[in-house]
């Protein structure tokens, strides 16, 4: 039963992760398609979304789904 739930957990982490990075991906795409010019700040941005996150959970008494609504904008 536990060789079945860490595979089940593995799973998750592995479409979680190729999720993020098909997002990174599209949005790099994006940009070069219309702009016809690499963004390399997307990057910067987008560690700068994550700290934000970051921060918010850990150091605001908000609920963690709000920060994760609020966090973006």
């Amino acid at each position: 039963m536990g060789d079945v739930s860490i595979f089940l957990q593995h799973l998750t982490n592995g479409i979680s992760l190729g999720s993020l990075y098909a997002l990174i991906a599209i949005g790099y795409t994006m940009v070069y398609g219309i702009l016809r010019l690499i963004n390399f700040a997307h990057g910067d941005i987008f560690m700068l979304g994550v700290y934000l996150t970051f921060y918010g959970v850990i150091y605001t008494p908000l609920p963690w789904w709000l920060v994760f609504i609020l966090a973006p904008l």
